[in-house]
């Protein structure tokens, strides 16, 4: 059974952020791994079609496969476990959600839908959100 998790994207404004900061990973190292604390309980579930779900300002706005798991080391030396990205961006109906630390799972039924474009790539991606809740957009 897929299951999904969502995270925080810090340090990125927008999508275009998120793809610029990636892009640079993805020349320095080769690939896109995200280091995280704890290897993820549910980790079986994630790599039966599961995706990272980034959440920018407040809002999930995109997403990214899960391709596997790798151990990792921190900044200080601590064990960690890497998420392996896939760096395919896929851009999600804006969905405002609350802020949290860490990672959480989201279920399949919980997730937004993917979208074809970002809709308007000048327009910010909280008020996508807020014009969607409110039906306009």
């Amino acid at each position: 059974m897929t299951i999904h998790l969502k995270k925080l994207s810090v340090g990125t404004a927008s999508i275009e952020s998120l793809r610029g900061l990636q892009a640079q990973r993805i020349a320095n190292v080769g690939r896109l791994v995200h280091i995280t604390r704890n290897r993820p309980r549910r980790a079986e579930e994630l790599l039966d079609g599961g995706s990272l779900y980034w959440i920018i300002k407040g809002v999930m706005a995109a997403r990214q496969a899960i391709i596997g798991f790798v151990e990792a080391r921190r900044a200080d030396g601590s064990p960690a476990c890497g998420i392996v990205l896939s760096p395919e961006i896929v851009i999600v109906a804006p969905t405002r959600v609350r802020i949290f630390q860490g990672w959480r799972y989201l279920e399949v039924a919980d997730a937004p839908i993917d979208v074809e474009t970002d809709n308007d790539e000048n327009m910010p991606i909280e008020l996508v959100a807020e014009l969607r809740e409110l039906g306009i957009f």
